[in-house]
């Protein structure tokens, strides 16, 4: 199978290709085209063309098109799924639920833009002021390879709702629903040039992306590190950028929580999409007097996880690739501080022979200023710390550059509202935890974890630049 890019609502190829690899098994799923300038280039004048067409289309008809096009991604979703699951490695019960979420995304952003008006604003008797939100033009996505098709819908259906034209650079790894989402975005009824997708590498198209000058707007979803020069990239043009990071996420566990929902949640929190999720809870920070208990129910559901292919649906799939695999071995070999109790090694089996799996792992009694506990492993792994009052549980979620996610179990409210307010996070949960949080709930961090927010009405605020008018009667 052979992945093209959609510019304009067509099929384009290139010169170049690269070969898309199952991680589950190490075989290739087929070619992808290596795009470039040219192809980036390509793309961008598509949508500068078809954007003023776009933004003058009457938002009810605007909203019809994305709702249109949920639709269409609906009745596709096990299409979607499996090729999402062969591509990324994550179980198909996973996918599934992937393509559901996207769906969703068009379907809320096509009906909150009938209800996202401006201001007026009293000045004085005589005068009249008022705000619009005004589209930036054609903006710039760079989609990570954990969560392809909800990243996608994330940046997307906001920028198309507010009048926006997108150009769409997936992930290497994972090319393959971006560009099956153009597709049916164009039997849907989208005009041509109004979402475009160019796959390639990302130090060339990406690059050749955040560097054209017709791009007024980027987002990224991705490693603080690349963030960093997307952001540098887009400063020079003076173009603003959402950017989503990386995450050191924190459970914070008091005397007093239901340990067994508590439990559930966090092996939920680190073994979904194999750790491999940005807000993934990858620290418990536990109360001494409950830690034993906690770990106990821990370690039963860690042992217990199904690992196989994305295809049989198990518990947990391989990660993304055999470099990310070398990366989360790496972190475990190299520990100074702490003790594996459950996994740390590469599962053995005939059925996983050549793929990238990494088992759930635990590793107790971590140095809160060891690596382990500051950096992001981006796999099944959960570092555990104890904590004996609750300014020393702040004190502990607060320690990592990161700051995106957080969670508080505890029974007593005042206990839970004052520890969630110490956390300094995008996203707080109390007795429950929701790795990004649902569709309408605005999302994004702290510090190194980025800045500006997706989801819910504050990404369409994201995607649009306040316009000011002052008429005097």
């Amino acid at each position: 199978m052979h992945t093209h890019a959609v510019i304009g609502g067509k099929h384009v190829e290139g010169t170049e290709t690269y070969d898309n690899i199952d991680p589950a098994d190490g075989a290739s799923l087929g070619t992808v085209i290596r795009s470039g300038a040219r192809e980036i280039g390509l793309a961008v004048d598509a949508a500068s063309v078809a954007q003023p067409g776009w933004a003058a289309t009457p938002v009810a008809e605007r909203a019809t098109a994305l709702t249109r096009f949920a639709d269409a991604i609906t009745g596709a979703a096990e299409e979607l799924a499996r090729l999402e699951s062969e591509d990324t490695g994550k179980p198909l019960g996973q996918a599934r639920t992937d393509a559901a979420v996207c769906a969703r995304y068009f379907q809320f952003y096509g009906h909150a833009i009938d209800t996202y008006y401006g201001d007026t604003i009293p000045v004085e008797p005589g005068i009249q002021a008022y705000t619009t939100r005004e589209p930036f033009g054609v903006t710039g996505h760079i989609v990570a390879w954990n969560y392809p098709m909800q990243l996608f819908a994330r940046g997307v259906a906001p920028a198309l709702a507010t009048g926006n034209c997108a150009v769409v650079k997936p992930a290497d790894e994972t090319p393959r629903t971006a560009v099956r989402l153009a597709e049916l975005a164009s039997a849907a009824g989208i005009p041509d040039g109004v979402l475009n997708v160019v796959p390639g590498i990302g130090a060339e198209a990406g690059a050749a992306l955040t560097g054209h000058p017709g791009v007024r707007q980027i987002g990224f979803v991705g490693s603080t590190a690349i963030g960093a020069q997307v952001a540098h990239a887009a400063a020079e043009r003076v173009v603003p950028v959402t950017l989503e990071l990386g995450g050191k996420s924190a459970h914070v566990v008091f005397p007093d929580a239901d340990l067994d929902a508590a439990a559930a949640a966090v092996t939920k929190g680190i073994l979904q999409n194999a750790g491999q999720t940005c807000s993934a809870g990858s620290r418990l920070l536990v109360h001494r007097d409950v830690h034993d208990a906690l770990l106990v129910r821990l370690a039963e559901a860690f042992a217990a996880v199904r690992i196989g292919p994305g295809h049989t649906d198990p518990d947990l799939g391989p990660l993304v690739s055999l470099k990310q695999q070398a990366r989360v071995a790496e972190f475990i070999d190299t520990l100074t501080s702490g003790e594996v109790v459950v996994g740390g090694s590469v599962p053995e089996g005939a059925e996983l022979g050549g793929g990238a799996y990494y088992s759930p792992t635990i590793v107790d009694g971590v140095d809160p200023a060891s690596r382990i506990a500051q950096e992001e492993v981006f796999g099944p792994v959960l570092a555990v710390m104890t904590f004996g009052s609750p300014e020393e549980a702040v004190r502990l979620a607060n320690c990592t550059p990161y700051a995106l996610m957080g969670a508080v179990w505890t029974r007593d409210i005042s206990r839970a509202l004052a520890t969630a307010r110490g956390i300094e996070a995008g996203q707080v949960y109390v007795n429950a935890f929701g790795a990004g949080g649902g569709v309408e709930l605005p999302f994004g961090g702290f510090r190194q974890s980025g800045y500006g927010r997706e989801k819910g009405v504050a990404a369409m605020d994201a995607y649009t630049q306040s316009k000011t008018f002052v008429i005097r009667l």
